[in-house]
């Protein structure tokens, strides 16, 4: 929240009072965004369940009406805010994290027809008191964080986007006073809108590549604000002011590049699955290309990868859940056969892995020593309604003592906090 002193001056200590309120002001337990405050699934908590009773912690409760879609979630100030199939279109809704009770939805529009499952797929973003969510067809709203009141809409088709086989996958950056989207495109496949008004400020048009399923992420490198992606042919730097090409590096993808990179100081990490692996470079001085390694020892389909302590994990494809040296690309562990292909999150010195085919949950180690359990459960109860084709690709969240699944409609909450 920006203000003049003069109007602060102004106002009665009950009138900011009653701003402040109205205002989803981020804290340090928020997750506003997928992934989280910094898009890279750590969570900063401490305090939590270091192990599992058997059978798992204790279920709070399960929200029932999420509709269905494998849109994640974000929680800011004890709302909860996902997206699915409701209502013969996909919606934006709210959720009070206190007991699972809806407060409010809002229409984002027509449905995303897909072989394996109809619905939104990316999470919305929170940034003050306003909710920014795009669907699976590549419509954008903004809607008021207290009852979900449309601000704006865009669509991606605006920009020359072409919705790609699975859909819009990507959720939003949010970043200072800008909206950073994908539509991909002869137009310029990024573009950055004005949060407050949806209006366009640029578009990327030295970078046309057509999207795919990975989301932004922001970082300073050089001096400066840059917006890095990844799509079926490359990685790029942008430049947050005009979207001009800062760097780029050829990643040739196959099908589908889904994961969204890692950015540690000046080095960028990337991977994708169909047998691709993975790649990190070095951003040096000037914008210049330092290429550290290419190899195959993390093919991450779509359930992320994430860095801890200099080592990245996640799972690869035909490897299983694999621990890797970021700095060398090395392998330092592999495990196959305890817990099959999943999403991943962090939080407290421990690696939330959620198995897409059973929904089952491990409680593991984040350590280079190897996979070390310390408790699992299964998610239940499970949809009825998913497609056949469809697996639990949600990925776990960790806000403030609690887990958060979701199986399609189902959005289940777990007390993970240590007492």
């Amino acid at each position: 929240m920006h203000m003049k002193s003069s109007t602060l001056r102004t106002l009665t200590a009950g009138a900011f009072a009653a701003l402040l309120a109205s205002t989803a002001t981020v804290s340090a337990v928020d997750w506003p965004q997928w992934r989280g405050p910094n898009r890279d699934d750590v969570s900063k908590e401490t305090g939590l369940l270091k192990s599992w009773p058997e059978g798992g912690p204790k279920q709070l409760w399960v929200f029932e009406n999420a509709g269905l879609g494998y849109s994640g979630y974000s929680i800011v100030a004890g709302k909860l805010f996902t997206m699915g199939i409701r209502n013969g279109a996909e919606e934006l809704i709210a959720v009070d994290i206190k007991g699972g009770k809806e407060l409010w939805s809002a229409k984002i529009g027509g449905i995303l027809k897909n072989g394996w499952g109809d619905g939104p797929r990316g999470t919305p973003s929170v940034d003050g008191g306003f909710v920014y969510a795009m669907g699976g067809q590549g419509i954008l709203i903004c809607a008021n964080v207290a009852d979900g009141k449309i601000a704006w809409q865009r669509t991606m088709q605006e920009f020359s986007g072409k919705t790609p086989g699975w859909g819009y996958t990507e959720s939003v950056l949010v970043d200072g006073n800008l909206v950073l989207c994908t539509p991909g495109g002869s137009q310029g496949a990024v573009v950055a809108l004005d949060k407050k008004t949806g209006k366009t400020l640029w578009q990327s048009k030295d970078f046309t590549d057509g999207a795919q399923y990975s989301s932004i992420v922001a970082t300073e490198l050089n001096g400066a604000r840059q917006y890095i992606q990844l799509t079926m042919k490359s990685v790029v730097g942008l430049n947050s002011t005009d979207g001009k090409v800062l760097w780029k590096v050829e990643f040739p993808g196959k099908t589908a590049v889904i994961p969204t990179p890692i950015v540690h100081g000046n080095q960028v990490y990337v991977t994708a699955g169909y047998s691709v692996g993975c790649m990190s470079f070095k951003v040096g001085a000037g914008n210049t290309i330092e290429k550290l390694y290419e190899n195959k020892v993390m093919k991450n389909h779509h359930g992320g990868v994430i860095l801890v302590d200099g080592h990245i994990y996640g799972h690869s494809d035909g490897v299983g859940w694999t621990c890797q040296n970021l700095a060398t690309g090395e392998e330092v562990w592999s495990e196959k056969t305890a817990l099959g292909k999943g999403a991943v999150a962090y939080a407290d010195g421990r690696l939330y892995c959620l198995a897409e085919n059973n929904g089952t949950v491990v409680l593991a180690e984040a350590s280079p020593k190897g996979w070390k359990e310390h408790g699992r459960f299964k998610l239940e109860p499970q949809t009825t309604q998913r497609n056949p084709q469809g697996r639990i690709w949600t990925h776990p969240v960790i806000v403030d003592g609690k887990l958060y699944l979701r199986d399609q409609e189902l959005l289940h909450c777990y007390d993970v906090k240590a007492r």
